[in-house]
């Protein structure tokens, strides 16, 4: 994961679109979206990209647990987590935006079937290839004009991993890239990541919908929500909620807290 001058080239590849952005490549850690909270609530709020070969207490959405995965001595997915200070007029469809960069960055054509499922999550052909978490910080709460933190997790499977304790059955990219790795990955990613963050900040979510429409792996399926609602997806808003027509008419979902599946199976 760490060959020699990759961080370098890392910073390289981001200067034009994020100077001054530093690169921290580090063997072990409890969980770089962790790490870089703590490091914003203690007003460390400098941009950085903070990459794990393996986290020991790696979390996805609603707190249930990412697990860095190994193949002998590689590493068998990578973990990072990108934390700069953010001040979007919207906050609205962000994990969206996100998932629309790495969909786009290892999947450029779509021929691999690598499509998004709201709200931050990609999927091949119903499997789980990466997870996205979100979580903002205010530094010094209450300080006039304090702008806040964003810190944006990925985990990507790389290699090939069991299903044990997943909800999810997992993918993984060396099933159609074989030559992947963890850091080739990171170089491919960490610059269109960068480009559509900050995309987001000038224009928020609306410059992405069609995009991320046309890999929406849930539209036209039939769906169930952890709240209980059923019904038919119809896509995602400009706005970048989840519309779901149920029996009671269109609703739209807005809480990322709300979970939803498929009751179909992928055409």
């Amino acid at each position: 994961m760490t060959p020699d001058g990759l961080a370098e080239r890392i910073v390289a590849t981001l200067a034009p679109v994020a100077p001054g952005l530093a690169v921290e490549l580090v063997e072990e850690i409890d969980s770089t979206n962790t790490e870089l909270m703590r490091r914003a609530r203690a007003g460390r709020t400098d941009p950085v990209l903070l990459v794990a070969e393996r986290q020991t207490a790696g979390r996805g959405r609603l707190g249930r647990p990412w697990q860095s995965a190994q193949q002998g001595e590689a590493p068998a997915s990578l973990t990072f987590s990108l934390g700069l200070p953010l001040a979007p007029r919207d906050w609205s469809g962000l994990s969206l935006a996100v998932g629309v960069a790495v969909a786009e960055s290892l999947d450029p054509t779509g021929a691999h079937r690598i499509g998004l499922k709201w709200p931050n999550d990609i999927w091949v052909d119903d499997r789980k290839l990466v997870g996205i978490l979100i979580e903002t910080a205010l530094p010094h709460a209450g300080a006039p004009g304090a702008q806040r933190y964003v810190v944006i997790g990925v985990g990507i499977n790389i290699g090939a991993r069991d299903a044990d304790g997943m909800r999810t059955p997992p993918a993984w990219l060396q099933q159609w890239h074989p030559e992947a790795t963890s850091a080739s990955t990171l170089a491919l990613l960490a610059a269109p990541l960068v480009r559509s963050v900050r995309a987001f900040e000038a224009e928020g979510f609306a410059p992405f919908a069609e995009r991320f429409a046309a890999r929406d792996v849930l539209r036209g399926r039939e769906v169930q929500l952890s709240d209980g609602m059923a019904g038919v997806c119809e896509g995602v808003a400009w706005s970048g909620e989840l519309q779901v027509r149920t029996a009671a008419g269109l609703q739209t979902i807005t809480s990322d807290e709300v979970s939803v599946r498929p009751r179909t199976p992928v055409a």
